[in-house]
């Protein structure tokens, strides 16, 4: 079905509306990124067109070759909208079995994945470029145009799996496994432009001549922008910075509009941060942002200052390894203070060391022996740096090693100092994604000492070790371990109550149905499932209640199946990790007399029961009547 859905999509797709990168009186340049064979002409075509959203959050990253780039669209609809925008893709279809039926199906999102890049291709992205003095108004730009090859397109909750209105695919030609919802469903949904897998770029253009170094202006058409954020992030080019930017209506200014945030980030790069609306009726204005880049110095620039959380001179900072790159510090941001942006910079007299900053300010070293001095300073956008350079120095200040316990119930952990500092605090307790054990606490020298980390309140399955190291003169140093630690399942265990009888079993009045009930504990605080079989039947009609179960058995099957007391009845609790217990009790029928027996492993305890009188005729008969259903749980 699917193949069939994009060829008609390939007829189908036509062009709606007419947008230049800027403004309708510019002429765009013609876009090559359309590839293959199959012939989608989606030109003139902007997001907006396709999809009618609430929101919108469009990032931009330009990569180091200032020709080309990574785009990433998300756009939320919620409620009525997109119930729209299901329509409008169901009518893509219309003429192909299933398709402009009113229904949305899982066939005619796929299709849509798999056509949609060529379409993308085809489309303008509403960004120019052009290099010299500021420029606004009609000029030949140089605008970005899509990649096919780059482009992926995703989708969260089309097509809603589970949703009460979902059937099958009414189509013949539907692939198996084919869910459709009506259009008309008001449940909210995400519409995502991503990179595509093995891909560095997904938009494009003529490379910059300086590559950034002289200026240039960046424009943006907004025209039916109705909400939505920009997020453009520039390569690392010293001095670059923002002259001038703005919004123009109709080739006017807008002062009321807020200005767009420029901001350096701790890797070196510039920031634009625009939110861009345009008001709904106002078409045809005509609304752009223009942003002037220069790398000029500004008339004045004020050298980088340390702040009085930065690390005084002579600090240790902890380096994870001694080989290869590792985080070293999660907010080194607040450790210099300037107007531009900064960077921290070292200069190692040992070959292999390395340091760089991300765009969160977390602080990377590349480290190649056991330590090494750097000769740091804050450096800003500009090539100031700060007065004092401060020396650290970076090395690997903790070893460590584990076992488990001999009962497996904690961990053996052992730290020791490497000798960078005389001794360590060591803060530590066993850890997964979200559930952590009891802490400890111990001072590790180099001889190392061993610490008992308990286990308990964690799932079987993989388990960290995660704490932090502290000594005077050093950074704390946070750690995360996968020292092959794995707790071990332990499985349920299963018990019955007696009643004053001292049985288990509660027959009702009519013999034909009795309770059972007891506790069910998994050691490892895992959820657990339960099943009871009788006469070759079974159910999981269990009423729970914390550790509490009782559950209601009718014997009807086993009077179908001419199976006599007294009825082996089995009862399997099994855990999240799979382990299952298992206990047997023989439950006699009373009108037959004897007694209950039950049988966990290898240990059979009997207990006296009592005698009901036996039924009579007419009980016979009520038993004849159900024994054709068992009302507590079903056959297998």
């Amino acid at each position: 079905m699917i193949p069939v859905l994009i060829m008609m999509l390939l007829a189908l797709v036509s062009p709606s509306i007419e947008m230049s990168a800027l403004d309708d009186s510019e002429t765009p340049q013609t876009t090559s990124g359309r590839q293959g064979s199959l012939d989608v002409d989606c030109s003139g075509y902007t997001f907006e067109d396709l999809f009618e959203y609430d929101f919108a959050l469009f990032t931009l990253d330009i990569n180091d070759d200032w020709a080309t780039g990574v785009m990433d669209a998300k756009a939320w609809v919620n409620g009525s909208k997109s119930a729209i925008v299901r329509d409008n893709l169901d009518e893509l279809f219309d003429g192909v079995p299933g398709g402009n039926d009113d229904w949305i199906s899982t066939d005619e999102r796929e299709a849509v994945r798999q056509i949609g890049p060529q379409c993308i291709a085809d489309m303008e992205t509403r960004l120019g470029i052009r290099e010299g003095p500021s420029h606004r108004g009609n000029v030949d730009w140089n605008d970005l145009e899509f990649v096919e090859d780059g482009i992926a397109l995703d989708e969260v909750n089309l097509v809603p799996s589970g949703h009460q209105q979902e059937r099958s695919c009414s189509s013949p030609l539907s692939d198996a496994g084919c869910k459709e919802v009506p259009v008309t469903i008001t449940d909210d949904l995400e519409i995502h432009l991503l990179i595509a897998e093995n891909q560095n770029n997904n938009v494009r253009f003529d490379q910059l001549p300086n590559q950034g170094s002289s200026n240039f202006t960046l424009a943006m058409n907004i025209t039916n922008i109705t909400d939505a954020q920009l997020v453009m992030t520039f390569p690392v080019e010293q001095g670059l910075r923002v002259a001038d930017m703005g919004f123009f209506d109709d080739g006017v200014v807008n002062e009321d509009l807020a200005t767009p945030v420029s901001e350096f980030l701790p890797d070196g790069r510039l920031r634009i941060v625009a939110d861009v609306d345009y008001p709904i009726g106002s078409y045809p204005m005509v609304r752009n942002l223009f942003v002037d880049f220069t790398t000029m110095a500004p008339f004045t620039n004020d050298d980088p200052v340390w702040s009085s959380t930065a690390p005084d001179e002579g600090t240790i900072i902890p380096v994870g390894t001694s080989n290869g790159e590792t985080i070293a510090a999660e907010n080194a941001g607040m450790w210099v203070i300037d107007e531009s942006g900064w960077s921290l910079q070292c200069s190692f007299t040992d070959t292999g060391w390395d340091i760089r900053m991300d765009e969160n300010a977390a602080l990377y070293v590349t480290a190649n022996g056991a330590s090494a001095v750097g000769q740091c300073a804050g450096v800003d956008a500009f090539g100031a740096e700060t007065v004092e350079h401060r020396n650290y120095t970076f090395g690997n200040v903790m070893d460590a090693s584990a076992v488990l316990s001999s009962n497996g119930e904690t961990i053996e952990f052992t730290p020791s100092s490497t000798g960078i500092v005389g001794s360590l605090t060591v803060m530590a307790h066993a850890h997964q994604m979200t559930k952590m054990g009891p802490g400890a606490t111990a001072v590790a020298d180099s001889a190392g000492v061993m610490m008992e980390l308990s286990m308990s309140g964690l799932s079987p399955g993989d388990v960290m070790i995660m704490g932090t190291a502290t000594a005077n003169g050093m950074l704390d140093y946070n750690f995360m371990l996968d020292l092959g630690i794995e707790k071990m399942n332990k499985p349920p265990t299963i018990t019955i109550d007696t009643n004053l009888q001292g049985e288990e079993a509660d027959w009702e009045l009519d013999g034909l149905k009795f309770t059972l009930n007891g506790n069910v504990i998994d050691p490892d605080g895992q959820s657990v499932s339960m099943t009871l079989s009788i006469c070759n039947g079974q159910t999981s009609n269990f009423n729970r209640d914390n550790l509490a179960w009782e559950i209601q058995v009718s014997i009807a099957n086993c009077i179908q199946s001419n199976i006599e007391s007294p009825y082996s009845v089995v009862i399997e609790a099994t855990d999240e990790s799979g382990a299952t217990t298992s206990l047997t009790i023989d439950v006699i029928n009373p009108n037959a007399g004897g007694s209950n027996t039950v049988v966990d492993d290898s240990t059979e305890e009997e207990a006296s029961g009592s005698i009901l009188p036996a039924p009579g005729f007419i009980a016979t008969l009520l038993i004849g009547l159900v024994a054709a259903g068992w009302v507590s749980s079903r056959r297998n």
